[in-house]
Order: C-alpha cells, then structure tokens, then sequence
C-alpha cells in the first residue's frame, strides 16, 4: 500500500478512535483508563495516548484521583469531558416574547432571560432587537460572541431545508435568512428551526415525553402547531411544515385562545392565563366553562393528530401548560368522541423555557456532529 494512502487510512483510524472516546466521556463521566478501554473496546496504550491528546487539545481533563481498588495502590487516572469548554444559546423569539438559554455542553444552563417584546415591532427592528439582547445576554456573563460554539433560533412557523422562514405570526420575516443575518454579528454556527419542533424534542430530551419515542407536543398560546415525535425522531416534514396545524382555517385555531380570556377577579400582577388557571383551581364556573371552550376548539386539530399519528402521548407545552389540571380533563372528555383511542395527555414540565431549551438541544446536536468528525475544528475555552 502506498505511504500516502496509508497515512490517510492512519489518520482517519485515529480521529474515529478520537470520536468513540469523546463519546464515551460524554455518555459517562469521569472514567479511568481500564474502565475507557472496556467501555470503547480499545487498547489501554491507544486509549492513554489519545485521554492525553484530548487534555491538551481541553476537551478533556484528568479529575482528582479516584481508588484503583489495591490496597495501598496509586489512585487511577480518571478523566472527565470539559462541558465547560464551550457554550451554546438557545433562542424562542415569538411576536410577544423572547426567552435565551445559555448552556454548556452538558446542556446545564448557566443564565436564562425573559423579555416582553412589542407585537409592533417591524422585522428589522425585531430583528436588531434579536442581535442585542443576544449580545447583553454574553456580556452580562463575560462571554464574547466568538467563545460560542452555536446559537440555535427558534421561530413560529416553517422553516425550509435552506434556513428560510415563513410565518403569519412575524410576515416581514417571509423567506429572510435568519442564520445569515445574525452571522454578520456572531461568528458561531448559527441555526433556526420552528418553535413546536423544538418543544417535542425539549420534551423528548428532558421533559414529560423522555420515556416514549411517539409524541406529540402541542404548542399552544396566541397560536397552536404541534411538533411530531416518531419513533424516537423529530419528523418535520418534506418542506418543514409539519404541524402547522394553525395554518388550516377549517379548524378554527386561530381565535381559539379567544376563550382563554379572562374578565373576572384579578390579582396584581397576574396574567390572563394565571388569573383563568387559579380561578379553574377553585372551581369557578366561569373559569371551567371558559377552559371547556377552549378544549372544544382545541380537540378537532388533536384528534386529528392523533388518528394520524397514533401517539404513546399528548404534550401540552406553551403558554396553556400551566392550565393542563383543568383542560385535561375537558380535553380527553372531547377527544372521546372524537377517536377510537385517547392516549396520555400530559403538561410540560419545562414551563415557558420550553423552546429555548429544545434549541439548546439542537446547538448541542450540532456541535456534537462537528466535534465528533473532527475535534481540532473546533476550539475548545479554557
């Protein structure tokens, strides 16, 4: 065999074997040596020269020794993944709100932020409003932009194999390349995905769906679409429009948060969904009926859903989560009559975090697939 080609095949040999370590530590950390050569399959003398590339590349460091398990032995050498050595935000930016999660590789989130935003607002100005609270966001915790390895956006409504967007939620976002503008600003992988994707797979990750690889999770507030969990992957469609249910006038999604409207008592400070959500909780005719309505209109688009897709589970994610003690019930009772099988229908347990915790996930994803091909592409903080 030729001495170039072999060395090639030596070169690739090796980064594959880079690869299975990083996943290994990334799967459990911290592990000694003996226990990466079982985990992996390689030789000790392989596993030890490339624990001591990766700690002087700072994907790697050595942990404080633990036991060997003799008597009176040296500790073994125990080495850790640095989730520490990169940072990922994740973005839901809507018409009313933004929520920014910044995490690191572990998926930890070291700051969140939450931010009213002016449903006025033109595209460019939501959009400059966009780059500098991403901005403040790294500043407020000394981290500059190009420390970041990805920023993932999650908006409402379909987002097509190129990147572009389209929604009736923020039109003057029509087929604008997100990615592309805020990589004039941020010289990270940039991503952008739709916001009900995101939630089923925030759920699926560490959420009310973490157990099942059939789900779908139903994003709801001022605007309803669904994310499509099968068989374990997110399934967004041949054009990303997968769940879009609110799209479809004949369902009647568009005014139904209409019902959700609250004109009884009032405490200081409380939304409409909070003030609707106490008000079922202590049974309040007005407030039962009014979530009553809302299921009514809701059931025909899940029931839907659920004839095509046949889910192990219903999540409901979004703005009416907190209300799901009251609707679930009202919900399966409408859907009853709807479907020859009503599954679990469940609440979020990530709360309002829910997108940006999903977009968290698919920056994680993406640098994972970068990192794993090819571990000096990326730079590691120190």
């Amino acid at each position: 065999m030729p001495s170039g080609i072999r060395g090639k095949d030596l070169a690739g040999l090796r980064k594959m074997n880079t690869a299975v370590v990083i996943r290994a530590l990334r799967a459990r950390s911290p592990q000694t040596v003996s226990q990466l050569t079982s985990t992996t399959g390689l030789s000790r003398p392989t596993i030890e020269g490339l624990v001591e590339t990766l700690s002087a590349r700072g994907w790697v460091a050595e942990t404080e020794g633990s036991p060997s398990g003799r008597a009176g032995g040296r500790p073994a050498r125990s080495f850790r993944f640095r989730s520490e050595a990169g940072l990922v935000v994740g973005v839901d930016i809507g018409l009313h709100k933004v929520v920014m999660d910044l995490s690191d590789l572990a998926g930890e989130t070291i700051a969140r932020v939450r931010e009213d935003t002016d449903p006025e607002m033109t595209g460019l100005a939501r959009l400059e409003f966009l780059r500098t609270r991403l901005a403040a966001l790294l500043s407020a915790q000394s981290v500059t932009s190009d420390r970041l390895l990805a920023i993932a956006v999650g908006v409402p409504g379909m987002v097509d194999s190129t990147g572009r967007f389209r929604s009736q939620v923020i039109p003057d976002w029509n087929d604008v390349d997100l990615a592309r503008r805020l990589a004039d600003t941020f010289s990270c992988r940039i991503l952008v995905e739709n916001d009900a994707n995101l939630a089923v797979v925030a759920e699926h990750w560490r959420g009310a769906a973490a157990l099942v690889d059939d789900a779908v999770c139903i994003l709801a507030g001022r605007r309803i679409a669904a994310g499509l969990l099968l068989s374990g992957r997110l399934h967004r469609g041949r054009r990303g429009g997968a769940g879009e249910m609110s799209t479809l006038p004949h369902l009647g999604l568009g005014p139904a948060h209409e019902s959700l409207r609250w004109s009884g008592e009032r405490l200081p400070g409380e939304s409409d969904i909070e003030a609707l959500t106490r008000a079922a909780a202590e049974k309040d005719p007005r407030a039962l009926a009014a979530v009553h309505d809302f299921a009514r209109r809701l059931a025909p688009a899940i029931a839907a859903l659920i004839l095509a897709v046949d889910p192990e589970l219903v999540v409901l994610a979004g703005g009416i989560s907190p209300l799901a003690d009251a609707l679930v019930p009202s919900l399966t009772e409408e859907l009853d009559h709807m479907t020859q099988h009503v599954p679990p229908i469940t609440a979020s347990t990530l709360g309002e975090a829910v997108v940006a915790r999903g977009a968290v996930r698919r920056a994680l994803d993406a640098v994972n697939r970068e990192l794993l091909d090819d571990p000096e592409s990326l730079t590691p903080m120190t």
